[in-house]
């Protein structure tokens, strides 16, 4: 009996050490400074004197913040990449699922946008965007079209920014879902078939229900993806674009917590989009429960 429960002692103990790691790093690097900003964001610090509160001071502000309603209008709006960038990838994974030649090849084709480096893609797409020697206007004068100088256009940076993010992501969902299509059993296409239904009626109740949590994973972390969107617009257009056009609401938190050393006010739209992001992905947990079902 002892030696059952040194053993069992030691289990513990070795199960205690292998997850040490993780949950300190969940602690310091995580936990901390969540606390930390949250405390900070009712004081008016400035990232090295003192902290003195000032209550909701700095979340009152943010409703009369013009520059905050943008960047969080931008970020919103690039969020519109997400359905654009679902439904390419649906259609490119059911292309390479029907088997075609050379479907090795493409896979890692649109997967090597995924792996490559955000800095290195970001420079490479504001080089093909500029409106003088850019690739993309060269290519818009083939067909008679003078394209725009995109990145310095307050109307045309947004959708230049989400063709990039789709074209950056395509190869991962594109992965995905081609994953899910291959664990479809054929036997439910065979069984519509004998039943006389259709391509898109086999997609509309077969393929596409069960692709459904492949969607829903997609749509969550693409939403909490976007909403913390950063680099791109940092790299590309650094002082938040034409009439702050394409600054992100991270961006604009960077901006005034290192650029103005308004850390409190900083930390205030860090929890901002903290919650939010917390709500919409709580409703999309509960759509989900609605939607789900159950195959026997």
């Amino acid at each position: 009996m002892n030696a059952k429960s040194n053993l069992y002692r030691k289990e513990k103990i070795y199960g205690f050490l292998f997850i040490l790691p993780p949950l300190l790093g969940l602690l310091i690097f995580t936990l901390y400074p969540m606390i930390y900003s949250i405390y900070g964001s009712f004081t008016d610090w400035d990232g090295l004197g003192q902290m003195n509160v000032i209550g909701l001071s700095n979340f009152a502000d943010l409703w009369s913040d013009e520059l905050f309603h943008k960047a969080l209008f931008n970020t919103l709006f690039m969020m519109l990449g997400i359905p654009i960038g679902i439904t390419l990838a649906l259609l490119l994974a059911l292309g390479l699922n029907r088997g075609v030649p050379g479907t090795t090849a493409f896979r890692v084709i649109y997967y090597v946008p995924v792996i490559s480096s955000l800095a290195a893609v970001s420079i490479m797409w504001n080089w093909a965007y500029n409106g003088d020697y850019g690739l993309v206007n060269q290519f818009l004068d083939l067909f008679g079209i003078s394209g725009p100088n995109w990145m310095a256009n307050k109307y045309t940076v947004k959708p230049a920014l989400i063709i990039m993010a789709v074209w950056k992501g395509l190869g991962y969902t594109m992965l995905l879902y081609l994953a899910a299509l291959q664990s479809v059993s054929r036997s439910y296409y065979e069984a519509a078939e004998l039943d006389g239904a259709n391509g898109f009626q086999s997609f509309r109740h077969i393929t596409w229900p069960m692709v459904r949590p492949v969607t829903f994973f997609i749509i969550v972390t693409n939403i909490i993806g976007g909403s913390q969107i950063f680099t791109e617009m940092n790299i590309m257009t650094p002082t938040g674009g034409p009439e702050y056009a394409s600054a992100s609401v991270v961006f604009y938190i960077w901006q005034k917590a290192f650029g103005n050393f308004q850390m409190g006010y900083a930390s205030a739209m860090a929890v901002f989009l903290g919650v939010f992001i917390f709500v919409v992905t709580l409703i999309q947990f509960r759509m989900n429960e609605k939607q789900s079902f159950d195959v026997d």
